[in-house]
């Protein structure tokens, strides 16, 4: 600033004034960066505590890294009575941790913050290191869990700390729920189990929690940082057809293999009609103006006429992740077939697994499974429990402009994106309960991602240690909002 030239245009007095303003929001905002930076160590140690915790289904423990959590919150002073461990009695492994900061406004719903503890399965040999050893490397965490999703239920916890710590008191209560069973849930769920046995535990206005994080250039410079509202719904169906087999050496026309082949061939030549809502219209308006070329133009071809076509085609060859936003999606992922090499097939199986639309029935998803198998004697049954469906949360302006609030200050070039999960997480029961569930971290990756569910799980530690500033900042501006 040329304060010569400044002070010609305005009278000392508000010059005076104004760099006393100045200098007072530099020197606050200076404080509030240095006391992060002096708590980062704490985070760190909480971060590495809990990544090493073993909580796969195998052999781990939720309750474990539940109580672990919990126990640094008392020592920063939450009272034990707003901490509590909630474990099935015939799972007693699974136990969750549900923790408040209590608020000014007491009729207010609180903000729910989740993310689950619980992590996929590690084989040692076959990863370059230990997985349940948190190693930082080249500017990367690596470990399971280091991701997904222990890295935003490190943060979480560490904010509900720093909260308590610096005498924040929000209008609205801020809840903390670390659960187990995300990435089995057909074995066991505890936001499925919680909703049904201790409502109450995550009743919220609104919840925050895995399912959008930002995209990185070539250069590492953020570009896109995502919202998600909304998910598709995972349904697995079995295909099972029979019959009497036979000799191999006398082979007849009705073929059990033969026939789920070429039903699966079908399926395989069919796709579901292409249907818009208002976050995947959001999310194509909003890439448009920043992917390459080639795809931008698909994308606005698609947005004026949402109809199959070589655009669709375009998206299709470019990012099979677009293709999986436009319409349902149902795909064979096994087969099991016959019993003996010399013998004809007596039954041959598939999985078909399919990711639905928001909004649209799995009774309908199945009878068009059925029409195009066009084959009376292929059974099709569902797998598992009944799908939860519920409606995508409703993307406000009380949800974005905290964020784009934030975002601004922190990654300027980065473009705010609201996206649907083509995936699974934990929201869909929230959704399905009435409690309206967004994912946001604020976590960048590059094009390579962080692994997750694979081989040397990562994170970027800077994008971490902003997503860690991200979400604390973002949680404060949703917590003084009006319940």
């Amino acid at each position: 600033m040329n304060i010569a030239y400044f002070h010609r245009l305005r009278p000392a007095s508000f010059l005076t004034s104004s760099l006393i303003g100045l200098m007072l929001l530099v020197g606050s905002q200076t404080q509030a960066h240095a006391a992060e930076d002096a708590s980062e160590p704490a985070f760190r140690a909480l971060y590495k505590e809990l990544v090493e915790i073993n909580t796969t289904l195998s052999v781990g423990s939720c309750t474990q890294a539940a109580e672990a959590m919990a126990a640094r919150l008392q020592a920063a002073g939450l009272p034990a009575a707003d901490t509590q461990i909630l474990v099935p009695p015939e799972r007693p492994k699974d136990g969750s941790l549900i923790a408040v900061l209590r608020g000014r406004d007491a009729k207010a719903l609180p903000i729910l913050l989740l993310a689950h503890i619980d992590v996929v399965e590690a084989k040692r040999e076959d990863w370059q290191r230990d997985p349940f050893t948190l190693v930082e490397e080249n500017g990367f965490f690596y470990a399971r869990g280091a991701s997904d999703d222990k890295a935003m239920a490190a943060v979480f916890t560490d904010s509900l700390i720093r909260y308590q710590q610096r005498g924040f008191k929000p209008r609205r209560s801020i809840k903390l729920a670390l659960t187990c069973g995300e990435e089995t849930a057909d074995t066991y769920n505890s936001v499925s189990w919680l909703l049904k046995t201790h409502p109450e535990a995550l009743k919220a206005a609104f919840a925050l929690n895995e399912g959008a994080g930002g995209e990185l250039d070539a250069s590492g410079k953020p570009t896109v940082l995502q919202i998600q509202a909304g998910e598709k719904v995972y349904q697995d169906f079995q295909l099972e057809i029979t019959n009497s087999g036979g000799h191999s050496s006398r082979p007849v026309r009705d073929n059990a293999i033969y026939r789920l082949s070429a039903a699966l061939s079908r399926l395989g030549a069919y796709q579901f009609p292409l249907a818009l809502n208002p976050v995947t219209t959001a999310y194509f308006e909003a890439q448009s103006k920043i992917v390459p070329v080639e795809a931008a133009s698909a994308m606005r071809a698609v947005l004026a006429n949402p109809v199959d076509g070589p655009a669709t085609e375009t998206l299709w060859s470019l990012n099979p992740g677009w293709n999986s936003m436009l319409r349902t999606t149902c795909v064979a992922t096994q087969v099991n077939a016959g019993h003996a090499p010399n013998a004809l097939p007596q039954r041959a199986q598939a999985n078909v697994n399919c990711r639905i639309l928001p909004g649209v029935p799995v009774a309908a998803v199945q009878a068009t499974l059925k029409q195009i198998f066009a084959d009376d004697g292929i059974a099709i049954s569902t797998v598992g429990e009944d799908a939860v469906i519920g409606p995508p949360p409703p993307l406000t302006a009380a949800m974005l402009e905290p964020v784009k609030k934030i975002a601004k200050t922190l990654w300027p070039t980065a473009t705010l994106v609201p996206t649907m999960s083509t995936g699974a997480t934990d929201s869909r029961f929230l959704n399905a309960a009435g409690i309206p569930s967004y994912g946001l971290s604020g976590m960048f990756h590059d094009a390579e991602g962080s692994h997750a569910h694979g081989l040397d799980e990562r994170i970027r530690v800077k994008s971490l240690l902003d997503g860690r500033r991200f979400l604390h900042e973002v949680v404060k501006l949703y917590a003084m909002q009006p319940g």
